[in-house]
């Protein structure tokens, strides 16, 4: 996407099985994707990649009201946004600096809770030695 290389690092993929390979070898905070691109549907592209990078954000472009879908991919929480085509460029820059926001966020709490873990358990292992004096 042109309106956004000169503001982020970006990487473009022609198809769903490029992206997941791509997103196998980078570290990516956000996805972008079309729901009608050859081989697989952007929502099964975005099912396909929750294992992969569970933290990244996703957004789905549709031209397309595939109503049924689009509900699915967002209560299932594939979906941050999804944006009909054609889009408003300022709009999608105010959804991605908003979603990259998001990323962070849940990224931060991500680390830590990961940290509290941690800590309990180290906590724990002080407490089993102290109980053993």
């Amino acid at each position: 996407m042109r309106i956004f290389r000169q503001d982020y690092q970006i990487v473009i993929a022609e198809s769903g099985a490029e992206a997941l390979t791509l997103l196998a070898q980078h570290d990516v905070a956000l996805l972008i994707s079309d729901q009608r691109m050859p081989g697989m549907t952007g929502i099964e592209l975005m099912k396909k990649t929750v294992a992969l990078r569970p933290q990244m954000v996703r957004i789905l472009l549709t031209g397309y009201t595939d109503v049924e879908a689009l509900i699915e991919s967002i209560n299932c929480g594939l979906v941050y946004r999804y944006v009909t085509k054609p889009w408003n460029n300022d709009d999608l820059r105010v959804t991605v600096s908003r979603a990259l926001e998001h990323y962070e966020t849940t990224k931060s709490k991500h680390l830590t809770d990961m940290e509290n873990r941690r800590l309990r358990a180290q906590l724990g292992r002080i407490g089993e030695l102290q109980v053993n004096f």
